[in-house]
C-alpha cells in the first residue's frame, strides 16, 4: 500500500519496488504512483488477441517468409524518464535497435511501438497523460484499442503532436502501421474468427 509520505513526493522507481511483485500493478504517471486498472474479460482477451495476432508474424527474427523483427512483450516497466514509469499492455522494439531484450526491469530503452488497451477507469491516463509522456519519448507508433467501442486507433509520431493515422471498427480489415506487412480484422480483437465473417 502506498504512504501518505509517498503520495505527497514525486515517485520514482524505488517507489514501485517498494510494492510487493503481487500487488505491484501500477505505473509513474507525470510523478504520480497510479494504479493500473485490473483489466476486465473484454479488456484481457483484446490484449491478448492482439498480442497473438501481431507477434506470430513479427515477434522473431527477420528473413523468413514471415516479416519479423520485432521483441514483443506484455505489461513490463518502460522506464521514459526518471518519473515516468509506464506499463504498456503490449510493447516492442525493432530488433535493428535493441539486439537482446533486457532482463531487468524497468527497461529504459523507449519503444519503437506501444498499445494500450483502455478501462474504463484508465482511459484518460492513456489517451491524455501517458500519450503526453511517450510523445516527450518520441515513441513511433502508439496505438489504442478501446473494447466498449470495439475500435483501433494508431497514432503516429510527430514534432506536432502524434497524427491520427487509422481509426477502424470492429467490422474492418486493416494493415496498421508499423505491421503493415499483414492484414488484421480488428473483430479479432473482440472475438471475431479472422475466417469468419464478422
Amino acid at each position: 500500500m502506498v504512504s501518505a509520505a509517498q503520495a505527497a513526493r514525486t515517485a520514482a522507481w524505488s517507489d514501485l519496488q517498494a510494492i510487493s511483485e503481487a500487488e505491484r500493478f501500477h505505473e509513474v504517471i507525470a510523478g504520480e504512483l497510479v494504479r493500473k486498472a485490473m483489466p476486465s474479460g473484454p479488456h484481457g482477451r483484446a490484449q491478448s488477441r492482439l498480442a497473438s495476432r501481431i507477434g506470430g508474424p513479427y515477434d522473431r527474427r527477420p528473413g523468413g517468409r514471415l516479416p519479423g523483427g520485432w521483441w514483443l512483450v506484455t505489461e513490463v516497466e518502460v522506464q521514459l524518464e526518471t518519473h515516468e514509469i509506464y506499463r504498456p499492455d503490449v510493447a516492442g522494439w525493432r530488433r535493428e535497435r535493441l539486439a537482446e531484450l533486457p532482463s531487468k526491469a524497468p527497461m529504459t530503452v523507449r519503444p519503437d511501438w506501444v498499445c494500450e488497451v483502455l478501462s474504463e477507469s484508465n482511459a484518460r491516463n492513456d489517451l491524455v497523460k501517458k500519450m503526453r509522456g511517450y510523445h516527450r519519448a518520441e515513441l513511433p507508433h502508439y496505438w489504442v484499442v478501446d473494447p466498449d467501442l470495439e475500435t483501433l486507433t494508431v497514432y503516429r509520431w510527430t514534432a506536432d503532436g502524434f497524427l491520427l493515422v487509422l481509426a477502424a471498427e470492429r467490422s474492418e480489415t486493416v494493415r496498421p502501421e508499423p505491421f503493415d506487412g499483414i492484414e488484421l480484422l480488428v473483430g479479432a480483437l473482440f472475438g471475431d474468427d479472422e475466417d469468419e465473417s464478422p
